[in-house]
């Protein structure tokens, strides 16, 4: 008996090894298991610390700080491209593609010294991670009640200026793995149009080589960042926000189907992109509505 138990308890400690190494299902859910109980590690050391300070922007650091070690344990590179049109001590949108969990390591690559993301309200009741993301000043919006979500979106606009903090918004409102984006809300759209600031779309390649929560399929590999020039607001209304809404999403979705069909190419930092819908490109690498006058996540 003694034998048997012997050999079961070796088989029960070779038996997750083999499946490591030999099952692609075994090995995704262990990576997937391991990012989550990090996350949710991390949130909770470095609450009372942040809690310290109270909640703040400043907090975000702490965040990003826990988060970036992922990728090294991933064997994940990652390439930035166009950094340098963030380095703008101004409030400003930011709106990215949303495709899976791994976002956020991406996200901590880029993502301002001053700028918070807004996140859908249900975050804030996941334990210690949403109290960590509130310490962080994130802002959090209620997806099932309109009414709230524009009065959010009022506020913000207000304390972006006043607090001088740029935001971070995923407009698809969901993570989507497919060929193409989904079409985006407004909200990050009628934020930058009411607080009259620019916005900057974040195009992050896809993860297809390396994973897919359908595939079950969770390697290491490399992605790429790139960071768009500035789209301005001045002057619009919202009126415009479909308009606009329309004008940057055309213009991400066909960076992202670039860097879909050449994924290793080394993207220069400015692309010569054409808005399709009432834009023309300024002097300076930026993008400026023309004048309209009269007219989430």
């Amino acid at each position: 008996m003694d034998v048997a138990l012997l050999h079961g308890l070796l088989l029960l400690l070779i038996l997750p090894v083999l499946l490591y190494r030999h099952s692609a299902t075994f090995h995704y859910f262990c990576k997937v298991t391991f990012f989550n109980i990090w996350v949710l590690t991390m949130a909770t050391l470095l609450s009372p610390f942040a809690a310290i300070r109270g909640r703040c922007v400043e907090n975000m650091k702490l965040l990003c700080a826990a988060i970036r070690p992922l990728k090294h344990l991933y064997g994940i590179k990652i390439k930035v491209l166009g950094a340098e049109h963030l380095n703008l001590k101004e409030p400003y949108v930011i709106v990215c593609n949303h495709q899976a969990s791994l976002d956020l390591m991406g996200m901590v690559e880029v993502i301002p010294k001053r700028c918070v993301p807004i996140a859908k309200k249900e975050l804030l009741y996941m334990g210690t991670v949403g109290w960590a993301c509130w310490l962080s000043g994130m802002i959090f919006i209620d997806r099932q009640r309109t009414g709230d979500a524009i009065d959010v979106i009022s506020q913000t606009a207000k304390t972006i200026q006043r607090e001088n903090l740029q935001v971070w918004i995923f407009p698809e409102g969901t993570r989507n793995q497919s060929r193409s984006m989904l079409p985006f809300k407004r909200g990050a759209f009628h934020l930058a149009v009411q607080a009259q600031v620019p916005i900057f779309p974040i195009v992050i390649s896809p993860y297809w080589d390396f994973f897919s929560s359908k595939e079950k399929k969770f390697t290491s590999g490399t992605f790429t960042i790139r960071v768009l020039p500035r789209i301005e607001t001045r002057g619009l209304s919202p009126k415009d926000v479909p308009e606009l809404t329309e004008t940057v999403r055309n213009i991400m979705v066909d960076v992202f189907a670039e860097m879909s069909a050449n994924p290793c190419r080394d993207w220069p930092a400015e692309l010569p992109l054409l808005p399709s819908i009432g834009a023309t490109k300024g002097t300076d690498s930026t993008w400026h509505e023309e004048d309209t006058t009269g007219t989430s996540d």
